[in-house]
């Protein structure tokens, strides 16, 4: 498959703040937002796989590449608002979201009239916020100390992502291994890329948004935008739950779960997502793009 080639641009958030995205390809506009420890080049197969149908456009959530730092007072509503200013330059009506990235896309549609139909990926929507507003004080404390390693090791227990032979191995060596692979990873990162080092203060927000965005599932039950609802059988434990409340409560949705794909199967392979393959991005792309053809 040929790369797609990308272009830049930058709009301006109601709060002032500067966000940047890349573009390509041709057709109706699309907009997708990464996920945790993510960036807008997170999604450059899923993109070149849209880009003979569609025009997509890949912003940078807050705290990397292109766009600005997060600000005390960040919330969900903040991330609607960054996403509405990439959505109204597009002139877009269609959004693929990922992760917290999906939960921001499905509060957005029930907050924007501009979208008629979504495609989400493990949004991370949870029933109880109680154990990540627990787990973030950990994290934060570990960052303003400048332990990044220590903090990565609580946001992956934090988000339920740490397989089962990692709960028993003593904390002090997760930290090492991941400082090492920390450092393996910026040893061997092309220039420009951004690391899994300088991604690890952006999981504050992450957390706190799925914890703000916990029990609300009923208020999704006014999202008038068609949405495809899609998740992976080896994806997170904690959000499957979630899914099968949202496809109760949507009015419109189609759900269909990968077998064998876990959460990062939408995602470029490399760095925080070793275990992705492209077969697997540009079959969720295959399923994305027949959705959205539907209108």
């Amino acid at each position: 498959m040929k790369t797609a080639e990308l272009t830049q641009g930058t709009v301006t958030s109601r709060d002032g703040t500067e966000i940047g995205y890349y573009k390509t390809g041709q057709g109706p506009a699309v907009v997708v937002l990464h996920g945790s420890m993510e960036s807008a080049r997170s999604h450059t197969l899923l993109a070149e796989a849209l880009a003979d149908e569609f025009t997509v456009y890949l912003p940078d959530r807050r705290g990397r590449g292109l766009s600005g730092p997060h600000r005390p007072d960040h919330t969900v509503r903040t991330e609607v608002e960054d996403l509405q200013a990439v959505i109204e330059e597009a002139g877009a009506d269609r959004a693929f979201g990922v992760s917290a990235g999906g939960a921001v896309v499905l509060e957005a549609a029930r907050t924007l009239p501009a979208l008629k139909q979504i495609a989400l990926y493990e949004p991370a929507i949870v029933a109880d916020g109680a154990p990540h507003r627990a787990w973030l004080t950990r994290f934060d404390q570990e960052i303003a100390r400048g332990d990044l390693a220590g903090g990565m090791v609580t946001s992956m227990f934090g988000f339920e992502m740490a397989p089962p032979f990692l709960k028993v191995m003593p904390r002090g060596l997760l930290r090492w291994m991941t400082e090492k692979m920390m450092a393996k990873e910026e040893r061997q990162a092309p220039a420009g890329a951004i690391t899994m080092r300088q991604l690890a203060p952006t999981i504050h927000a992450e957390g706190a948004i799925v914890a703000e965005l916990a029990g609300t599932f009923d208020k999704f039950r006014s999202v008038n935008a068609d949405v495809l609802l899609l998740g992976g059988t080896k994806g997170l434990p904690g959000l499957k739950p979630g899914r099968a409340t949202l496809e109760q409560v949507l009015p419109h949705c189609r759900r269909i779960e990968f077998d064998g794909y876990d959460h990062g199967s939408s995602s470029d392979p490399g760095g925080v997502n070793p275990t992705g393959k492209p077969d697997a991005v540009r079959r969720i792309a295959a399923e994305v793009r027949a959705f959205f053809k539907q209108s």
